[in-house]
């Protein structure tokens, strides 16, 4: 590490993340550059798949594309709250799904140039078909099913573009979680 920080400040606060302002001075010129990070409680994302091998995702409003994503239930983790709580919590809520195993594959950095958020990822099996329990904004949220060969060809021709949804997939098929095809 070639700096020190020498100064910090929270410049904006709301109600998903944080904007943290850093002046850092470089050990070998001496020189002063700003570093912008944006500070996030991290979240959880849920590779359900069902006993026939299928694997749930939902389509839902992503607002700063203006447009709807295809992705795998995901979402913020609350304060203090543990990842395998909350994955099981956005499980339930978007899918109404519950999992009687839940074997965490890994976590992701999203953007570390200039985040803090850490997602984890967890494969979820021996689901139980419930009642979802939306958020606001959530309401129309489509759900679906692809079976893994579907999902790689949504992956491949850019149906599916969410970065956590795509690691979720790869860090499954590097692990030793892997359930045996059907």
């Amino acid at each position: 590490m070639n700096f020190k920080a020498i100064d910090s400040k929270i410049i904006f606060s709301g109600k998903v993340f944080k904007v943290k302002l850093d002046k850092i001075k470089y050990l070998n010129s001496g020189n002063i550059a700003p570093r912008e990070v944006v500070i996030h409680n991290g979240g959880a994302v849920v590779l359900a798949v069902t006993e026939e091998n299928k694997i749930i995702l939902v389509k839902q409003f992503r607002y700063p594309f203006r447009k709807y994503l295809w992705e795998l239930p995901a979402g913020k983790l609350d304060e203090d709250e543990l990842p395998i709580d909350c994955a099981r919590r956005e499980l339930k809520e978007e899918t109404g799904y519950e999992a009687d195993s839940l074997i965490k594959l890994g976590s992701i950095y999203t953007s570390p140039g200039y985040s803090s958020e850490e997602l984890h990822i967890f494969l979820a099996t021996d689901l139980k078909p419930g009642k979802t329990d939306r958020e606001e904004g959530e309401e129309d949220m489509k759900l679906a099913e692809a079976s893994f060969e579907e999902f790689e060809r949504m992956i491949r021709t850019g149906e599916i573009k969410d970065s956590k949804t795509i690691s979720a997939l790869q860090l499954y098929y590097l692990s030793e979680a892997k359930l045996t095809e059907a």
